[in-house]
């Protein structure tokens, strides 16, 4: 299985992410590091990502000519312009664009609420996508 993480800045969401899926599907899972920046990717590689890809056009030309079988990252990703401009409208159309599935945290910043995830946890977030990574992958 193919799952890609995709963070910005200091990608520490993509960090948690990437130690959970490791610590709870161990090797059974290949992880492409998408970082806006070559910080945020060292960060995500050090954390057990298997390949890192950094910058705009890297993501970009990953996400056309690369199959993967889900993308997990907040849910400015899917935001033209969002994460303090880190990314970018060609980066949010390409990961919107891929066939797989998409797991976007409902993080309450980048000035958008989705009623109903007030009280979810971070690390019940993550919980519940490894879980639902590890159910579709045996």
């Amino acid at each position: 299985m193919k799952v890609a993480v995709i963070d910005a800045q200091g990608a520490g969401l993509g960090q948690a992410i990437i130690k959970k899926i490791r610590k709870e599907i161990a090797h059974n899972v290949y992880i492409i590091a998408l970082g806006t920046n070559t910080f945020a990717t060292s960060n995500m590689v050090r954390s057990g990502a298997n390949v890192g890809i950094s910058g705009e056009r890297s993501i970009c030309s990953f996400c056309k000519t690369n199959k993967i079988d889900s993308i997990i990252g907040p849910i400015g990703i899917i935001c033209s312009s969002d994460i303090n401009g880190e990314i970018t409208p060609l980066i949010s159309k390409s990961i919107f664009n891929m066939d797989c599935t998409k797991y976007i945290f409902p993080l309450q910043k980048h000035g958008i609420y989705i009623p109903g995830t007030r009280n979810l946890q971070i690390k019940d977030i993550i919980e519940e996508i490894v879980l639902d990574i590890k159910n579709n992958s045996i």
